[in-house]
């Protein structure tokens, strides 16, 4: 890794005045920075642009003016977004004296959003949001239909073509938005269905009576979702191959000084939390003062009624966040006026007064739960103090490893070779599977800022095991203290020795199974690792092939193809299939794999939470059936398979 060198200081006739810096404004700054507003331009960024529209409608349902949504990927790659609610107004505007239609569609901060008078909670882009999609698309279409008619105005790269027109009558309101993205900026990325509906299947939960349709006419599949139950289904959703402690979820619902909570959880036999949180239906990946609030709401609540109930004797100590959040599976959903989100991303929400208010509705409905239903009660606290037994025995093996995690480098474990870069954000620690291949990758590396950890077979699958079962466990010890951040609740980003944490296995059955038992022990131990962008997977050749002194590295069995449909004049073509890191020597190790000039990393990220910590239950928990159709349901789709 090189750093640039500084570039000389430029004579002082040549310095910028103000004339030389430019201003972007409007649907210009969208266009040169679009991942300033939808945080990048391949396919998360793509779906950003349909939960924007979609966040408009779901806005109309919150303020009870709305039942319908329908989401349409179209033939031709538009997207189209139509509800059932009032339509977009589309009198004059009296600061942009534009219909408030245009106003919408092309003024960023504009909307119905700020004054709190159509909208007293809403989400989006805080008014930009329907803006940003106009600005990012080829073309995009508004249709309104209200007061009796049907208002119609198009766009091509936010620009409008023309007035909002009459363009007939209207039994209904509601407004459709169609629009193709603009492939200048998106490229080839393509819209998934099935991450789309798992989103909005997400939002259904969180607006009870609501029906969502979501169709591909691409592949003519069509999904609709509509819960009654709201988010007491949600986690019924989520627990489903999970064995639970109390039949029905506990559900409360109240309004604090405007603000509207609800929360729902049911605890299970497992050994993760699963809490997810939302703002106005924003999935807030990294919490908030809800999340703190409703955290310590049940910590309060369940202390009180174990000692009020001698569940925990006098001499005894309380139970911790740690205690009654294993096996827990909650959402908290809150709808307020005024969200202060931190980031563009919206990923955690910062309102103080959130807090009290989660705190005091969750203190409130969950006590007046466990007093009526005194089974359910004694299912949960019994399964905190098991919970509490084990984290004293977890203590003293995290004791151990966090000792050894904050002494110098002499005290890392043997295996590890090191890097003698001692900045954190210009080191990467390979962490491979098996000695052979430890021992190709510590002789090809580059030492300066290449650490090295060979793992002996595979690790503790750790959706099936306590945390001091887990701490015992030698190969994960070794991780934690190499990392030296902790894990957990003790998790501290800033103690992390290196900034890329790289996953190297074998492109066979056994290293897929190792790098997933890896993946699963960082998403429920490390997820800040992930959340943060530090973790990563290496890319190694599955093919050589060479063609008399020539060899190229083929990566996939579609690449190898390729490459030999283009050397079928060739004499002779031999191909090597690598199953092995170790069958790789040193140098073909770096040349393929390591050298940061030619490899390819795949950088680890979760997109839908909910649904990768239901498929990582599926494939690591303890329930066989489910795993079972979930192999059978996806066997076809398989790639690379090793037989």
């Amino acid at each position: 890794m090189t750093q640039d060198k500084p570039s000389p200081a430029k004579p002082k006739n040549n310095a910028a005045r103000a004339k030389d810096i430019q201003v972007l404004e409007g649907r210009e700054a969208v266009r040169r920075r679009p991942g300033m507003y939808i945080g990048s331009t391949d396919q998360h960024g793509l779906h950003h642009l349909v939960y924007e529209i979609t966040y408009n409608s779901i806005d109309e349902a919150m303020a009870g003016c709305c039942t319908n949504i329908w989401v349409t990927f179209c033939q031709d790659n538009t997207i189209r977004v139509e509800d059932n609610g009032r339509g977009i107004p589309v009198d004059i505007h009296p600061s942009t004296k534009l219909t408030a239609l245009e106003t919408v569609m092309t003024v960023l901060h504009a909307g119905a959003k700020f004054g709190g008078h159509i909208y007293q909670v809403s989400g989006g882009l805080h008014g930009v949001g329907a803006s940003v999609v106009n600005a990012l698309s080829s073309w995009l279409t508004v249709n309104v239909r209200r007061d009796g008619k049907q208002y119609q105005q198009e766009y091509k790269k936010g620009i409008p073509r023309g007035g909002v027109e009459v363009v007939g009558e209207a039994s209904d309101t509601g407004t459709t938005i169609t629009f193709l993205p603009d492939q200048t900026i998106f490229g080839e990325a393509k819209s998934d269905f099935n991450t789309v509906s798992e989103h909005l299947r997400e939002l259904a939960y969180l607006n009870k009576g609501l029906e969502i349709c979501i169709r591909d006419e691409r592949k003519d599949e069509e999904r609709t979702f509509y819960f009654e139950g709201g988010i007491t289904g949600f986690v019924r959703h989520l627990n489903r191959n999970r064995v639970v402690r109390h039949r029905r979820p506990i559900y409360i619902s109240r309004t604090v000084n405007g603000t509207i909570v609800e929360a729902a959880l049911q605890y299970n036999d497992g050994f993760s939390e699963s809490s997810f949180s939302f703002a106005n239906c924003v999935n807030t990946l990294d919490g908030g003062t809800h999340l703190t609030g409703f955290r310590s709401a049940l910590t309060r609540v369940l202390n009180d009624y174990a000692r009020k109930n001698k569940f925990l004797k006098d001499d005894e100590p309380n139970l911790i966040g740690e205690d009654v959040r294993e096996g827990l599976t909650a959402i908290i959903s809150v709808k307020l006026a005024e969200p202060q989100f931190e980031g563009q991303t919206k990923g955690k929400l910062g309102n103080p007064e959130i807090k009290s208010h989660v705190e005091s509705a969750v203190v409130e409905g969950l006590a007046l739960h466990l007093e009526e239903h005194p089974d359910d009660a004694k299912k949960i606290i019994e399964k905190c103090l098991l919970a509490a037994k084990g984290r004293e025995a977890a203590r003293k093996a995290r004791d151990l490893i966090v000792k050894r995690g904050s002494l110098e480098t002499a005290t890392l474990p043997g295996k590890l070779a090191d890097c003698s870069e001692k900045e954190p954000a210009h080191c990467e620690l390979y962490i491979v599977e098996g000695p052979s291949a430890g021992g190709s990758a510590k002789e090809g590396r580059n030492r300066r800022f290449q650490a090295i950890l060979p793992l002996r077979g595979k690790i503790l699958n750790v959706e099936k095991a306590s945390p001091d079962k887990m701490l015992s466990h030698e190969e994960i010890r070794v991780i934690i203290t190499a990392l030296g951040a902790g894990i957990d609740d003790e998790f501290d980003l800033s103690r992390l020795r290196y900034h890329r944490v790289i996953l190297m296995t074998d492109a066979d059955v056994d290293g897929s199974h190792i790098r997933t038992l890896l993946l699963t022990f960082f998403f429920r131990h490390m997820a800040e690792l992930i959340n943060n962008g530090h973790l990563y997977i290496a890319q190694p050749p599955l093919y050589r092939i060479k063609s008399g002194k020539q060899h190229q590295w083929v990566y996939s069995d579609q690449e190898k193809e390729e490459v030999l449909a283009g050397l079928k004049e060739s004499r002779k073509v031999e191909v090597q299939r690598y199953k092995g890191l170790g069958e790789m020597s040193a140098e073909q190790l770096w040349d393929t794999t390591m050298n940061p000039e030619t490899r390819t990393l795949l950088q680890v990220e979760v997109e839908d939470a909910a649904k990768a910590d239901h498929i990582f239950h599926v494939l690591m928990g303890d329930e066989v059936p489910p795993r079972k159709a979930f192999i059978q349901a996806h066997a076809k789709s398989v790639k690379n398979l090793d037989i």
